[in-house]
């Protein structure tokens, strides 16, 4: 089992959450490959909207891949990306900022947002473990 993390706008997160899907690098099949049925991925959410969005800086959902392969959709004659099932998890939206020491995927504390520019990030189990931890527990709080 593998875990990874999603960079989006909340915005975008939010259509895959309603949609159980998961869209990667504004619909690119490469990071999608990598996933398999059983792995799980956490988005992040820097800011809230896409074009112009306030910073959010939050992770946003957490969902378990359950389909075998990427798959491609048509939203539009210009945009067919790829996706992959998720079946998304009933979480609260966790500030990243207070986790920064904690995260093993986070050499850098002072450029943190570096190790998230990709977009598309494998992190460890700690990591997962303790994001998803919080997210799952804030809502009960």
């Amino acid at each position: 089992m593998r875990y990874f993390l999603i960079v989006a706008a909340k915005d975008h997160v939010a259509r895959g959450v309603e949609g159980g899907f998961a869209q990667a690098g504004h619909g690119r099949k490469s990071s999608l490959e990598k996933m398999a049925q059983g792995d799980w991925v956490i988005y992040y959410s820097g800011k809230e909207t896409l074009e112009g969005g306030k910073p959010y800086q939050k992770f946003t959902a957490i969902g378990q891949v359950t389909d075998d392969a990427p798959y491609q959709v048509k939203v539009s004659e210009n945009f067919q990306p790829w996706r992959r099932n998720l079946d998304f998890q009933q979480v609260e939206d966790l500030e990243i900022r207070p986790l920064l020491d904690d995260l093993q995927f986070i050499t850098n504390r002072q450029k943190w947002g570096v190790h998230l520019m990709s977009g598309f990030v494998e992190i460890k189990q700690p990591d997962f473990e303790l994001i998803a931890g919080k997210m799952l527990t804030e809502r009960k709080g």
